[in-house]
C-alpha cells in the first residue's frame, strides 16, 4: 500500500526585463521589501538574505494596520546564479525558484509543496499575487506611481498661487506631511530648491528638486533629482534612484466658484497609500487658509 503525494503548486509570470535586472531585484533585500506583498494592506518591513547554499533567508510580513504578522524563512540547497533557488521553509515545505530567458524577457516559475492547513486555491492565490506584486514593481519606470487630486478653493488662482508658494502659508498647509516642513532656494523656472523638515541645524532631511515649467497663477512643475541626509546632498546611489525623476505639477483653473487646482504627483508605491491620505488633508488646509484669507 502506497501513500499519494501531496499535489506541489505551481506559479508563473514572465518579467519583461533582462535576466541580470529581475535576478538582483528577486533576491536583493533592498527591492524584496517592495514588491513581496500579496495585498494593497500587506507589506515586507524587513528582509534578510544570505544568498549561497546553506544560506538562510527571512523576511518579516505584515499587516499594515499592525493586526497580524509572520516571519518567512527558510534554507536555500542549491543557488544557481539566473537559473534556479531550491530551498526548505521553516515549515519542512520544498520550494523550487527557476527564472528561464524567453525572447520576450525572463519566465520565473515557482513550485512548492502546500500548506495542509490552508486550502490551496487560497495558496496558489496568494503566491500568484505576490509574484505578479514583483513583475510590476521590476517593470515599473523609477518604480513610480501616479496620483492625481484636485480641490475647489473660494479664491482667485492669482491668490491661491500666492499662498501656495509664500514661505508662511506654505509651511502651514505643508505641515501636515512633515512637522516644520519649508523650503530653501526659489521658485523661478530653472532653479534649484530644497524641500526639508526642519529639525536640528545641521540635520536637515528633504528632497532636492528642480523647477521645470513656471507660469504664475497657471502652471508650475517640479522634478526631484536628489536627496538631502543629514544637510548632505546625495545625487546618485540606491537612495535616490526609487524617488529620481519624480513630478510633481500644479495646475490652477478659473471656475465660477474661484480655482480649480488639480495636482499631479508621482510616488514610489511604497508611499502611495501614505500619500492617497494625506494629499487630501494638505488640500484641505491650503483651501482652508486661501478661503481665510480671501474673506479680509
Amino acid at each position: 500500500m502506497t501513500t499519494a503525494q501531496k499535489t506541489k503548486i505551481t506559479v508563473k509570470a514572465t518579467v519583461h526585463e533582462p535576466m541580470e535586472m529581475v535576478w538582483e531585484y528577486f533576491t536583493n533585500p533592498k527591492h524584496i521589501i517592495h514588491w513581496n506583498s500579496a495585498s494593497p494592506d500587506w507589506h515586507s518591513p524587513s528582509a534578510k538574505n544570505d544568498l549561497r547554499p546553506g544560506g538562510s533567508f527571512i523576511t518579516r510580513m505584515e499587516a499594515k494596520d499592525g493586526s497580524a504578522g509572520f516571519d518567512f524563512e527558510g534554507k536555500y540547497q542549491e543557488v544557481e546564479r539566473h537559473s534556479h533557488l531550491d530551498y526548505i521553509l521553516s515549515d519542512g515545505r520544498e520550494v523550487q525558484v527557476t527564472f528561464r530567458e524567453v525572447p520576450d524577457g525572463v519566465e520565473i516559475t515557482e513550485v512548492f509543496d502546500p500548506d495542509p492547513d490552508h486550502p490551496a486555491e487560497t495558496q496558489k492565490n496568494g503566491w500568484q499575487a505576490i509574484l505578479d506584486s514583483f513583475k510590476t514593481y521590476t517593470q515599473s519606470e523609477a518604480k513610480l506611481v501616479r496620483l492625481n487630486f484636485q480641490i475647489e478653493i473660494d479664491n482667485t488662482p492669482e491668490e491661491v498661487y500666492r499662498l501656495m508658494l509664500e514661505r508662511p502659508s506654505y509651511e502651514e498647509w505643508t505641515d501636515e506631511f512633515s512637522p516644520g516642513s519649508t523650503y530653501i532656494g526659489n521658485w523661478d523656472e530653472g532653479s534649484t530648491l530644497h524641500f526639508v523638515s526642519q529639525g536640528e541645524e545641521g540635520n536637515q532631511n528633504g528632497m532636492i528638486s528642480k523647477v521645470i515649467k513656471h507660469l504664475p497663477a497657471k502652471h508650475l512643475e517640479i522634478e526631484h533629482v536628489g536627496i538631502l541626509n543629514d544637510g548632505v546632498e546625495i545625487l546618485e546611489g540606491k537612495d535616490v534612484e526609487m524617488w529620481k525623476g519624480a513630478h510633481e505639477k500644479y495646475t490652477f483653473k478659473e471656475i465660477e466658484a474661484g480655482t480649480l487646482l488639480l495636482i499631479e504627483t508621482d510616488s514610489t508605491m511604497e508611499y502611495d497609500e501614505y500619500f492617497s491620505k494625506t494629499w487630501p488633508i494638505a488640500l484641505q488646509k491650503l483651501k482652508e487658509i486661501c478661503e481665510r484669507k480671501g474673506e479680509k
